[in-house]
């Protein structure tokens, strides 16, 4: 029988979980309410869910993963920085919690490690995934593993610089950041108010709207330039593409390459693949699975 993990991804809205085989055959799904102000509340559903897990997998359940916001402490026990969001997360052991062994990682990282497992960067050694919505997340992947840094912070990618000139700051204070660049949250500002999703944003950009044109490959040249940098520094095998900006598709990806073709370095025609993530709403929970997995063939 093939080794089966639990994947539970904790957001501040919803709960979600897989019971998932180690071929990426998904077994059982679930879903439930965070309530986030509710410590009690969440912890106690996360191990119902994770119950309710084992009770359907009929045998044993080899490893268990958790993803959340924030920084995990260096032995993936716990979140152990997450200011002003789900109190009661921060130093929380979560294996003294469901008796089990729980390895516990942040919810960007999660989402590299369900496409290193089961998607885009399935067999490659070294990628990089960027995650576009309402902010930039990011993970990197590294001779096959995840690779999390000093104080779990590496992959922040969204916090690196496009333009180090603007008076302008994102929340960990770097100005000019790809995260402020295209990240939703910022997008009324972008568009002086006229938008307010990237949804709108892009339907308007393929009527050929001047404006909607303006901001959104504004947006796309940047991130050209951020992706360019990120292939110069770390040289991976794939960049890939996750989060609800990349529903946009080929009005994402065709000015993004034709902008590539600008900026990055492609000595003897080398060129890196951008791809779109396998996995979307489910990626945290997928990519916990999957870190746990890697822990205990780490172990073995």
């Amino acid at each position: 029988m093939q080794l089966r993990a639990i994947g539970i991804d904790l957001g501040c809205t919803n709960i979600k979980g897989v019971l998932i085989e180690r071929d990426g055959t998904i077994l059982k799904e679930s879903k439930a309410d965070t309530n986030e102000q509710d410590s009690s509340h969440w912890k106690s559903a996360v191990a119902a869910m994770v119950n309710g897990f084992m009770k359907d997998s009929g045998s044993t359940v080899d490893a268990i993963g958790l993803s959340a916001p924030g920084l995990a402490d260096i032995e993936n026990k716990c979140i152990s920085i997450m200011p002003g969001r789900l109190p009661g997360l921060e130093n929380f052991i979560w294996s003294d919690h469901i008796k089990q062994k729980v390895f516990v990682l942040n919810d960007a990282h999660a989402a590299i490690m369900a496409e290193a497992a089961f998607g885009a960067a399935k067999g490659l050694q070294h990628a990089v995934l960027l995650s576009l919505g309402t902010g930039v997340g990011g993970g990197i992947l590294i001779n096959g593993q995840l690779y999390q840094g000093v104080f779990q912070m590496a992959g922040h990618i969204g916090h690196t610089t496009v333009n180090a000139d603007t008076l302008s700051q994102d929340v960990t204070n770097m100005p000019g950041s790809i995260e402020n660049a295209i990240g939703n949250l910022t997008l009324p500002a972008r568009s002086y108010g006229k938008y307010h999703t990237t949804e709108d944003l892009v339907k308007d950009y393929r009527k050929g709207d001047a404006i909607a044109t303006w901001v959104w490959l504004t947006s796309l040249h940047k991130l050209a330039v951020s992706i360019a940098s990120i292939i110069n520094i770390l040289s991976p095998e794939a960049v890939i593409l996750s989060g609800g900006i990349v529903q946009a598709n080929d009005a994402l990806l065709n000015p993004l390459r034709e902008f590539l073709q600008l900026y990055e370095w492609r000595p003897g025609g080398k060129q890196t693949p951008i791809k779109l993530a396998h996995f979307s709403d489910r990626a945290g929970a997928i990519g916990a699975a999957g870190f746990a997995f890697s822990k205990i063939n780490n172990m073995s």
